[in-house]
Protein backbone atom coordinates (compact mmCIF):
# COMPACT_ATOMS: atom_id res chain seq x y z
CA UNK A 1 0.00 0.00 0.00
CA UNK A 2 1.59 3.81 -1.34
CA UNK A 3 0.71 6.70 1.28
CA UNK A 4 2.34 9.97 1.28
CA UNK A 5 3.74 11.90 -1.21
CA UNK A 6 1.47 10.66 -3.80
CA UNK A 7 -1.12 12.25 -6.07
CA UNK A 8 -4.64 10.89 -7.50
CA UNK A 9 -5.67 11.53 -11.16
CA UNK A 10 -9.04 12.78 -10.63
CA UNK A 11 -11.19 11.36 -13.55
CA UNK A 12 -14.54 13.21 -14.55
CA UNK A 13 -17.71 10.98 -15.46
CA UNK A 14 -20.36 11.97 -17.71
CA UNK A 15 -23.60 10.29 -17.25
CA UNK A 16 -26.33 12.40 -18.17
CA UNK A 17 -26.27 15.11 -21.36
CA UNK A 18 -26.84 17.70 -18.74
CA UNK A 19 -23.23 17.67 -18.26
CA UNK A 20 -22.44 18.40 -21.60
CA UNK A 21 -23.46 21.51 -21.00
CA UNK A 22 -20.85 24.50 -21.30
CA UNK A 23 -21.05 25.24 -17.69
CA UNK A 24 -20.41 22.05 -15.89
CA UNK A 25 -17.11 21.46 -18.02
CA UNK A 26 -16.18 24.77 -17.68
CA UNK A 27 -16.06 23.95 -13.68
CA UNK A 28 -14.33 20.78 -13.74
CA UNK A 29 -11.52 21.55 -16.14
CA UNK A 30 -9.31 22.83 -13.62
CA UNK A 31 -10.09 20.23 -10.98
CA UNK A 32 -9.71 16.99 -13.20
CA UNK A 33 -7.12 15.15 -14.84
CA UNK A 34 -9.31 13.37 -17.06
CA UNK A 35 -12.52 13.18 -18.74
CA UNK A 36 -15.32 9.90 -19.24
CA UNK A 37 -17.67 10.00 -21.47
CA UNK A 38 -21.05 7.28 -20.56
CA UNK A 39 -21.38 7.15 -24.20
CA UNK A 40 -24.27 4.20 -23.67
CA UNK A 41 -25.65 6.82 -21.51
CA UNK A 42 -25.07 10.00 -23.06
CA UNK A 43 -24.36 9.04 -26.81
CA UNK A 44 -21.32 10.03 -28.61
CA UNK A 45 -20.45 13.93 -28.33
CA UNK A 46 -18.41 16.02 -30.28
CA UNK A 47 -14.87 14.98 -29.53
CA UNK A 48 -13.72 18.50 -30.72
CA UNK A 49 -15.97 20.62 -29.12
CA UNK A 50 -14.81 18.16 -25.81
CA UNK A 51 -11.64 19.49 -25.91
CA UNK A 52 -12.43 22.87 -26.58
CA UNK A 53 -14.22 22.81 -23.05
CA UNK A 54 -11.69 20.26 -21.43
CA UNK A 55 -8.12 20.47 -21.30
CA UNK A 56 -7.34 17.01 -19.69
CA UNK A 57 -7.62 12.91 -21.35
CA UNK A 58 -10.63 11.37 -22.67
CA UNK A 59 -11.91 8.22 -21.70
CA UNK A 60 -14.24 6.44 -23.67
CA UNK A 61 -16.94 4.11 -22.14
CA UNK A 62 -19.64 1.87 -23.68
CA UNK A 63 -21.06 0.40 -21.01
CA UNK A 64 -22.92 -2.93 -21.53
CA UNK A 65 -25.80 -3.81 -20.28
CA UNK A 66 -24.33 -6.79 -18.69
CA UNK A 67 -21.87 -4.76 -17.66
CA UNK A 68 -24.42 -2.62 -15.74
CA UNK A 69 -24.24 -0.15 -18.43
CA UNK A 70 -27.36 0.41 -20.99
CA UNK A 71 -25.85 -0.53 -24.05
CA UNK A 72 -27.74 -3.35 -26.03
CA UNK A 73 -26.02 -3.63 -29.36
CA UNK A 74 -25.09 -6.34 -31.37
CA UNK A 75 -20.86 -7.45 -30.93
CA UNK A 76 -20.26 -6.11 -34.26
CA UNK A 77 -21.98 -2.07 -33.83
CA UNK A 78 -20.53 -2.37 -30.35
CA UNK A 79 -16.82 -3.08 -31.67
CA UNK A 80 -17.25 -0.47 -34.49
CA UNK A 81 -17.66 2.16 -32.14
CA UNK A 82 -14.91 1.15 -29.82
CA UNK A 83 -12.61 1.12 -32.36
CA UNK A 84 -14.16 4.65 -34.22
CA UNK A 85 -13.45 5.95 -30.54
CA UNK A 86 -9.50 4.86 -30.26
CA UNK A 87 -9.40 7.54 -33.01
CA UNK A 88 -10.45 10.15 -31.08
CA UNK A 89 -9.82 9.40 -27.66
CA UNK A 90 -7.06 8.99 -25.27
CA UNK A 91 -8.34 5.84 -24.23
CA UNK A 92 -10.89 3.35 -24.51
CA UNK A 93 -12.65 1.03 -21.90
CA UNK A 94 -12.40 -2.58 -22.92
CA UNK A 95 -14.93 -5.04 -21.25
CA UNK A 96 -13.35 -8.37 -20.17
CA UNK A 97 -13.37 -10.61 -21.54
CA UNK A 98 -15.62 -10.14 -24.12
CA UNK A 99 -13.68 -6.85 -25.72
CA UNK A 100 -10.68 -8.51 -25.82
CA UNK A 101 -10.87 -9.69 -29.43
CA UNK A 102 -8.11 -9.66 -31.65
CA UNK A 103 -9.33 -7.16 -34.15
CA UNK A 104 -10.41 -4.64 -31.22
CA UNK A 105 -7.06 -5.46 -29.31
CA UNK A 106 -4.79 -4.83 -33.15
CA UNK A 107 -6.75 -1.73 -33.38
CA UNK A 108 -6.34 -0.64 -30.08
CA UNK A 109 -2.43 -0.42 -29.06
CA UNK A 110 -2.21 -0.97 -24.87
CA UNK A 111 -1.19 2.10 -23.62
CA UNK A 112 -4.71 3.40 -24.99
CA UNK A 113 -6.77 0.27 -23.23
CA UNK A 114 -8.54 0.28 -20.10
CA UNK A 115 -9.76 -3.39 -19.23
CA UNK A 116 -13.03 -3.21 -16.80
CA UNK A 117 -14.71 -5.73 -15.07
CA UNK A 118 -18.04 -5.82 -13.60
CA UNK A 119 -18.85 -8.58 -11.33
CA UNK A 120 -20.95 -10.29 -8.37
CA UNK A 121 -18.89 -10.58 -5.34
CA UNK A 122 -15.84 -13.67 -5.89
CA UNK A 123 -14.39 -12.63 -2.50
CA UNK A 124 -10.66 -11.78 -2.30
CA UNK A 125 -9.24 -14.91 -3.70
CA UNK A 126 -11.11 -14.98 -6.35
CA UNK A 127 -10.27 -11.55 -7.60
CA UNK A 128 -6.54 -12.58 -7.25
CA UNK A 129 -7.30 -15.16 -9.43
CA UNK A 130 -9.78 -13.48 -11.87
CA UNK A 131 -7.06 -10.03 -12.13
CA UNK A 132 -4.08 -12.72 -13.16
CA UNK A 133 -6.43 -13.47 -16.07
CA UNK A 134 -6.97 -10.11 -17.15
CA UNK A 135 -3.34 -8.65 -16.62
CA UNK A 136 -2.15 -11.50 -19.72
CA UNK A 137 -3.54 -8.45 -21.70
CA UNK A 138 -1.68 -5.38 -21.86
CA UNK A 139 -2.91 -2.45 -20.55
CA UNK A 140 -2.72 1.17 -19.69
CA UNK A 141 -5.05 0.93 -16.61
CA UNK A 142 -6.78 -2.57 -14.91
CA UNK A 143 -10.47 -1.58 -13.14
CA UNK A 144 -12.56 -4.18 -11.13
CA UNK A 145 -16.11 -3.24 -9.50
CA UNK A 146 -17.74 -5.94 -7.24
CA UNK A 147 -21.57 -5.70 -7.10
CA UNK A 148 -21.47 -6.94 -3.26
CA UNK A 149 -25.60 -6.30 -2.92
CA UNK A 150 -26.91 -4.11 -0.53
CA UNK A 151 -24.58 -3.97 2.61
CA UNK A 152 -20.83 -3.96 1.01
CA UNK A 153 -17.62 -5.76 1.06
CA UNK A 154 -14.32 -5.13 1.79
CA UNK A 155 -13.08 -7.30 -1.06
CA UNK A 156 -12.03 -4.96 -3.51
CA UNK A 157 -10.30 -2.94 -0.50
CA UNK A 158 -8.49 -5.94 0.36
CA UNK A 159 -7.08 -7.19 -3.12
CA UNK A 160 -5.96 -3.56 -3.88
CA UNK A 161 -4.10 -3.41 -0.60
CA UNK A 162 -2.43 -7.14 -1.29
CA UNK A 163 -2.03 -6.49 -5.35
CA UNK A 164 -0.05 -3.06 -4.73
CA UNK A 165 0.17 -2.28 -8.20
CA UNK A 166 0.16 1.07 -9.34
CA UNK A 167 -2.54 0.40 -12.70
CA UNK A 168 -5.62 -1.20 -11.08
CA UNK A 169 -8.11 0.51 -8.86
CA UNK A 170 -11.19 -1.71 -7.64
CA UNK A 171 -14.24 -0.82 -5.59
CA UNK A 172 -17.55 -1.77 -4.52
CA UNK A 173 -20.23 -0.63 -6.79
CA UNK A 174 -23.83 0.81 -5.60
CA UNK A 175 -24.42 3.19 -2.78
CA UNK A 176 -22.79 0.84 -0.08
CA UNK A 177 -19.73 0.86 -2.17
CA UNK A 178 -19.15 4.90 -1.83
CA UNK A 179 -16.59 4.87 0.68
CA UNK A 180 -14.46 2.12 -1.54
CA UNK A 181 -14.04 4.46 -4.31
CA UNK A 182 -13.08 7.41 -2.18
CA UNK A 183 -10.22 5.15 -0.01
CA UNK A 184 -8.79 3.09 -3.49
CA UNK A 185 -6.36 5.98 -3.93
CA UNK A 186 -4.97 5.76 -0.55
CA UNK A 187 -4.43 1.60 -1.28
CA UNK A 188 -2.88 2.10 -4.60
CA UNK A 189 -5.21 2.94 -7.14
CA UNK A 190 -3.72 5.69 -9.41
CA UNK A 191 -7.31 7.34 -9.95
CA UNK A 192 -9.84 8.17 -8.80
CA UNK A 193 -13.79 8.64 -10.09
CA UNK A 194 -16.28 11.79 -9.83
CA UNK A 195 -19.65 12.50 -11.12
CA UNK A 196 -19.38 15.72 -12.69
CA UNK A 197 -22.72 16.44 -11.44
CA UNK A 198 -24.01 16.07 -7.40
CA UNK A 199 -24.75 12.53 -7.64
CA UNK A 200 -23.34 10.16 -9.73
CA UNK A 201 -24.91 6.33 -10.52
CA UNK A 202 -24.30 3.50 -9.00
CA UNK A 203 -22.71 4.80 -5.72
CA UNK A 204 -20.65 7.17 -7.36
CA UNK A 205 -19.14 10.19 -5.28
CA UNK A 206 -19.66 13.76 -7.16
CA UNK A 207 -16.02 15.51 -8.09
CA UNK A 208 -16.94 18.02 -5.76
CA UNK A 209 -16.80 15.58 -2.84
CA UNK A 210 -13.57 14.02 -3.72
CA UNK A 211 -11.87 17.55 -3.96
CA UNK A 212 -13.87 19.09 -0.96
CA UNK A 213 -15.35 16.69 1.36
CA UNK A 214 -12.69 14.35 1.10
CA UNK A 215 -9.57 16.22 0.16
CA UNK A 216 -8.34 14.50 -3.23
CA UNK A 217 -6.00 14.30 -5.40
CA UNK A 218 -3.74 15.16 -2.34
CA UNK A 219 -2.77 11.51 -0.27
CA UNK A 220 -1.87 12.27 3.00
CA UNK A 221 -0.25 9.45 4.99
CA UNK A 222 -3.11 7.74 7.09
CA UNK A 223 -3.08 5.00 9.99
CA UNK A 224 -6.94 4.77 11.01
CA UNK A 225 -10.68 5.33 9.62
CA UNK A 226 -13.49 7.26 10.83
CA UNK A 227 -16.51 7.60 9.17
CA UNK A 228 -20.79 7.79 9.82
CA UNK A 229 -23.02 5.02 9.72
CA UNK A 230 -26.91 5.25 8.43
CA UNK A 231 -28.92 4.72 5.74
CA UNK A 232 -27.80 7.66 3.05
CA UNK A 233 -24.41 8.87 4.77
CA UNK A 234 -22.75 10.04 1.61
CA UNK A 235 -25.13 13.48 1.88
CA UNK A 236 -24.14 14.60 5.16
CA UNK A 237 -21.90 17.46 5.89
CA UNK A 238 -19.78 15.39 8.41
CA UNK A 239 -17.02 14.21 5.82
CA UNK A 240 -16.25 17.63 4.90
CA UNK A 241 -16.44 18.76 8.49
CA UNK A 242 -14.59 16.02 9.96
CA UNK A 243 -11.73 15.73 7.78
CA UNK A 244 -11.25 19.50 7.32
CA UNK A 245 -10.35 19.22 10.64
CA UNK A 246 -8.34 16.07 10.50
CA UNK A 247 -6.16 17.87 8.02
CA UNK A 248 -5.90 21.02 9.65
CA UNK A 249 -4.33 19.14 12.76
CA UNK A 250 -2.50 16.87 10.94
CA UNK A 251 -3.74 13.70 11.72
CA UNK A 252 -3.36 10.61 9.90
CA UNK A 253 -6.99 9.65 9.50
CA UNK A 254 -9.92 9.53 7.23
CA UNK A 255 -13.27 10.15 8.07
CA UNK A 256 -15.63 8.60 5.05
CA UNK A 257 -19.39 7.57 4.65
CA UNK A 258 -20.37 4.27 5.42
CA UNK A 259 -24.03 3.04 3.92
CA UNK A 260 -25.37 0.61 5.64
CA UNK A 261 -28.82 -1.28 6.98
CA UNK A 262 -27.36 -3.86 9.85
CA UNK A 263 -24.19 -1.27 12.04
CA UNK A 264 -23.68 -5.30 13.58
CA UNK A 265 -22.45 -6.44 9.73
CA UNK A 266 -20.60 -2.86 8.87
CA UNK A 267 -18.50 -3.80 12.21
CA UNK A 268 -17.92 -6.92 11.23
CA UNK A 269 -16.69 -6.78 7.61
CA UNK A 270 -15.05 -3.44 7.95
CA UNK A 271 -13.10 -5.18 10.64
CA UNK A 272 -10.51 -6.58 8.53
CA UNK A 273 -9.24 -2.92 6.96
CA UNK A 274 -6.68 -2.63 9.93
CA UNK A 275 -5.18 -6.37 10.20
CA UNK A 276 -4.63 -6.60 6.07
CA UNK A 277 -4.81 -2.62 5.08
CA UNK A 278 -3.56 -1.71 7.81
CA UNK A 279 -6.39 1.22 8.52
CA UNK A 280 -8.51 -0.23 11.37
CA UNK A 281 -11.72 1.86 11.85
CA UNK A 282 -11.47 4.01 15.77
CA UNK A 283 -14.75 5.26 15.51
CA UNK A 284 -18.33 6.28 13.63
CA UNK A 285 -20.73 8.76 14.19
CA UNK A 286 -23.88 7.14 13.61
CA UNK A 287 -27.35 8.44 12.48
CA UNK A 288 -30.76 6.72 12.39
CA UNK A 289 -32.12 3.95 12.21
CA UNK A 290 -28.89 2.86 13.97
CA UNK A 291 -28.71 4.59 17.41
CA UNK A 292 -30.14 2.14 19.51
CA UNK A 293 -28.28 -0.32 17.78
CA UNK A 294 -24.75 1.47 18.93
CA UNK A 295 -25.82 0.80 22.35
CA UNK A 296 -26.68 -2.70 22.26
CA UNK A 297 -23.42 -3.11 20.56
CA UNK A 298 -21.43 -1.25 23.24
CA UNK A 299 -19.44 -2.80 26.10
CA UNK A 300 -19.71 0.93 27.71
CA UNK A 301 -21.85 3.83 27.19
CA UNK A 302 -21.82 7.05 28.74
CA UNK A 303 -24.54 7.93 31.20
CA UNK A 304 -26.67 10.33 28.44
CA UNK A 305 -26.69 7.28 26.32
CA UNK A 306 -27.72 4.73 28.77
CA UNK A 307 -30.87 7.09 29.51
CA UNK A 308 -31.86 7.95 26.03
CA UNK A 309 -31.11 4.26 25.39
CA UNK A 310 -29.45 5.32 21.73
CA UNK A 311 -25.89 6.82 20.93
CA UNK A 312 -24.57 8.11 17.96
CA UNK A 313 -21.11 7.71 18.64
CA UNK A 314 -19.75 4.86 18.67
CA UNK A 315 -15.73 4.81 20.04
CA UNK A 316 -13.56 1.40 18.62
CA UNK A 317 -10.23 1.07 20.80
CA UNK A 318 -8.70 -1.96 21.49
CA UNK A 319 -11.23 -4.18 20.77
CA UNK A 320 -14.03 -2.38 22.87
CA UNK A 321 -16.69 -0.23 21.81
CA UNK A 322 -18.08 2.72 24.06
CA UNK A 323 -21.32 4.55 22.94
CA UNK A 324 -22.04 8.22 23.40
CA UNK A 325 -24.60 10.76 22.29
CA UNK A 326 -24.04 14.10 21.20
CA UNK A 327 -27.23 15.15 20.72
CA UNK A 328 -28.16 16.84 24.14
CA UNK A 329 -25.07 19.14 23.54
CA UNK A 330 -26.00 20.00 20.02
CA UNK A 331 -29.63 21.04 21.51
CA UNK A 332 -28.28 22.78 24.75
CA UNK A 333 -25.66 24.57 23.35
CA UNK A 334 -27.32 25.95 20.42
CA UNK A 335 -29.92 27.64 23.03
CA UNK A 336 -26.95 29.20 25.10
CA UNK A 337 -25.32 30.62 21.91
CA UNK A 338 -28.64 32.16 21.30
CA UNK A 339 -28.77 33.72 24.94
CA UNK A 340 -31.96 31.18 25.39
CA UNK A 341 -32.63 29.42 29.01
CA UNK A 342 -34.14 26.28 28.57
CA UNK A 343 -35.13 26.34 32.25
CA UNK A 344 -38.85 27.14 33.24
CA UNK A 345 -40.11 26.70 29.49
CA UNK A 346 -42.79 24.43 28.46
CA UNK A 347 -41.25 22.76 25.91
CA UNK A 348 -42.81 20.24 23.28
CA UNK A 349 -40.02 17.88 21.88
CA UNK A 350 -41.69 16.49 18.12
CA UNK A 351 -39.74 13.00 17.66
CA UNK A 352 -39.64 10.02 19.84
CA UNK A 353 -36.31 8.57 18.37
CA UNK A 354 -32.87 8.30 19.65
CA UNK A 355 -32.21 11.95 19.18
CA UNK A 356 -35.64 13.00 20.38
CA UNK A 357 -35.17 10.95 23.68
CA UNK A 358 -31.49 12.40 24.06
CA UNK A 359 -32.86 15.80 23.80
CA UNK A 360 -36.11 15.24 26.11
CA UNK A 361 -33.64 13.95 29.22
CA UNK A 362 -31.33 16.85 28.65
CA UNK A 363 -34.02 19.98 28.46
CA UNK A 364 -35.65 18.18 31.36
CA UNK A 365 -32.55 18.03 33.50
CA UNK A 366 -31.83 21.34 32.33
CA UNK A 367 -35.39 22.68 34.02
CA UNK A 368 -37.37 22.63 31.35
CA UNK A 369 -41.27 20.95 31.35
CA UNK A 370 -40.90 18.60 28.65
CA UNK A 371 -43.82 17.13 26.74
CA UNK A 372 -42.93 14.27 24.10
CA UNK A 373 -44.64 14.38 20.68
CA UNK A 374 -44.95 11.31 18.34
CA UNK A 375 -46.73 10.66 15.18
CA UNK A 376 -46.96 6.43 16.28
CA UNK A 377 -48.80 6.91 18.94
CA UNK A 378 -47.36 2.86 20.57
CA UNK A 379 -43.53 4.25 19.61
CA UNK A 380 -44.42 7.83 21.79
CA UNK A 381 -45.75 5.77 24.24
CA UNK A 382 -43.05 3.45 24.99
CA UNK A 383 -40.58 6.35 24.65
CA UNK A 384 -42.53 8.71 27.13
CA UNK A 385 -42.78 6.08 29.73
CA UNK A 386 -38.92 5.61 29.09
CA UNK A 387 -38.12 9.38 29.82
CA UNK A 388 -40.90 9.71 32.43
CA UNK A 389 -42.89 12.03 30.64
CA UNK A 390 -46.17 12.97 29.19
CA UNK A 391 -47.11 12.42 25.77
CA UNK A 392 -49.36 13.57 23.07
CA UNK A 393 -49.89 12.29 19.81
CA UNK A 394 -48.68 14.46 16.94
CA UNK A 395 -52.18 14.43 14.69
CA UNK A 396 -53.87 16.07 17.85
CA UNK A 397 -50.57 18.39 19.03
CA UNK A 398 -50.85 21.81 19.16
CA UNK A 399 -48.04 24.56 19.56
CA UNK A 400 -49.95 26.63 21.93
CA UNK A 401 -49.09 26.86 25.30
CA UNK A 402 -44.95 25.74 24.44
CA UNK A 403 -42.61 28.58 24.35
CA UNK A 404 -39.66 25.83 23.04
CA UNK A 405 -40.80 23.71 20.11
CA UNK A 406 -37.55 21.32 19.33
CA UNK A 407 -38.24 19.48 15.84
CA UNK A 408 -36.34 15.62 16.21
CA UNK A 409 -37.44 14.18 12.87
CA UNK A 410 -35.84 13.36 9.71
CA UNK A 411 -38.59 15.21 8.31
CA UNK A 412 -37.50 18.15 5.93
CA UNK A 413 -39.81 18.86 2.92
CA UNK A 414 -42.74 19.69 5.35
CA UNK A 415 -43.64 21.15 8.40
CA UNK A 416 -43.82 18.29 10.70
CA UNK A 417 -46.68 20.34 12.53
CA UNK A 418 -48.21 24.22 12.14
CA UNK A 419 -47.04 27.12 13.75
CA UNK A 420 -50.52 29.18 13.24
CA UNK A 421 -50.89 28.75 17.08
CA UNK A 422 -47.22 29.39 18.33
CA UNK A 423 -47.17 31.63 21.34
CA UNK A 424 -45.54 35.07 19.97
CA UNK A 425 -41.96 34.78 20.72
CA UNK A 426 -42.33 30.73 21.09
CA UNK A 427 -38.38 29.30 19.84
CA UNK A 428 -38.47 26.71 16.93
CA UNK A 429 -35.29 24.54 17.40
CA UNK A 430 -34.82 21.34 14.50
CA UNK A 431 -31.62 19.24 14.03
CA UNK A 432 -32.45 18.43 9.90
CA UNK A 433 -30.84 19.96 7.76
CA UNK A 434 -30.48 20.46 4.38
CA UNK A 435 -28.54 22.78 1.93
CA UNK A 436 -32.02 25.05 1.38
CA UNK A 437 -34.23 26.26 4.80
CA UNK A 438 -35.99 23.51 5.78
CA UNK A 439 -39.86 24.21 5.49
CA UNK A 440 -40.21 24.32 8.91
CA UNK A 441 -37.36 27.61 9.55
CA UNK A 442 -38.78 28.83 6.55
CA UNK A 443 -42.53 29.06 8.40
CA UNK A 444 -41.12 29.99 11.74
CA UNK A 445 -39.10 32.78 10.08
CA UNK A 446 -42.10 33.96 8.10
CA UNK A 447 -44.05 34.30 11.69
CA UNK A 448 -41.39 36.27 13.33
CA UNK A 449 -40.26 33.62 15.37
CA UNK A 450 -37.10 32.90 17.23
CA UNK A 451 -35.46 30.22 14.93
CA UNK A 452 -32.34 27.90 15.29
CA UNK A 453 -32.22 25.45 12.20
CA UNK A 454 -30.32 22.21 12.07
CA UNK A 455 -26.90 23.35 10.73
CA UNK A 456 -26.35 25.45 13.92
CA UNK A 457 -26.89 22.32 15.64
CA UNK A 458 -25.22 19.99 13.30
CA UNK A 459 -21.86 21.91 14.00
CA UNK A 460 -21.72 22.28 17.37
CA UNK A 461 -22.35 17.87 17.51
CA UNK A 462 -19.91 17.49 15.08
CA UNK A 463 -17.61 19.23 17.21
CA UNK A 464 -18.51 17.10 20.58
CA UNK A 465 -18.33 13.62 18.07
CA UNK A 466 -15.21 14.80 16.73
CA UNK A 467 -13.68 15.30 20.31
CA UNK A 468 -14.98 12.16 21.67
CA UNK A 469 -14.10 10.08 18.59
CA UNK A 470 -10.06 11.90 18.13
CA UNK A 471 -9.45 12.84 21.39
CA UNK A 472 -8.42 16.26 20.17
CA UNK A 473 -10.43 19.35 20.10
CA UNK A 474 -12.07 20.17 16.67
CA UNK A 475 -10.25 23.77 15.49
CA UNK A 476 -12.23 26.33 16.33
CA UNK A 477 -12.18 27.86 12.65
CA UNK A 478 -13.23 25.05 11.13
CA UNK A 479 -16.75 25.62 10.15
CA UNK A 480 -15.37 29.31 8.90
CA UNK A 481 -12.69 27.22 7.45
CA UNK A 482 -15.07 25.48 4.78
CA UNK A 483 -14.77 26.31 0.69
CA UNK A 484 -18.16 26.81 -0.62
CA UNK A 485 -17.66 25.53 -3.49
CA UNK A 486 -14.83 22.69 -5.50
CA UNK A 487 -13.17 25.58 -7.56
CA UNK A 488 -11.44 27.27 -4.32
CA UNK A 489 -9.49 24.42 -4.04
CA UNK A 490 -8.34 23.73 -7.68
CA UNK A 491 -5.40 25.95 -7.10
CA UNK A 492 -4.14 24.41 -4.06
CA UNK A 493 -4.80 20.66 -4.47
CA UNK A 494 -4.60 19.91 -8.70
CA UNK A 495 -1.68 22.25 -9.34
CA UNK A 496 -0.79 20.51 -12.97
CA UNK A 497 -2.80 18.36 -15.00
CA UNK A 498 -1.51 15.33 -17.20
CA UNK A 499 -2.32 16.73 -20.68
CA UNK A 500 -2.10 13.82 -23.38
CA UNK A 501 0.41 14.48 -26.23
Amino acid sequence: MRQGGRRAQLVAVLTSPDDLDHDPLSGVDPLADGLEVRADLVGDPETRWLRRNFTGSLTYCLRSHRHGGRHQGRSGERQARLVHAADQYDMVDLEWPDDLTPDVLARIPPHRRRISWHGGETGLDGLLRLFDTMAAVPAALYLLSVSPGTEGSTSAPMFLSALDRPDVTAFASGPAGIWTRILAPWLGAPVAFGHVGAEGPDGMPSLRQLVVDYGLPALPRLDRLYGIAGVSPGRSLSPRLHNTALRTLGLRALYLPFPSRSLSHLLHTTASLGTHAGLPLRGLTVTAPHKEDALALADTASRAARGAAAANVLSLENGRRHADTTDPAGVLDSLTAAGIDPAGRSTAVVGCGGAGRAVALALRQAGARVTMVNRSRDRGLRAAALMGLPFVPLPVFSARGHSLLVHATPLADRPPFRLTTADPGAVVLELVYREEPTALMTEARAHGLPAIDGRSVLFIEVREQFRLLTGHPMPADTVRALPQDASEYSTALCPAKVIPS
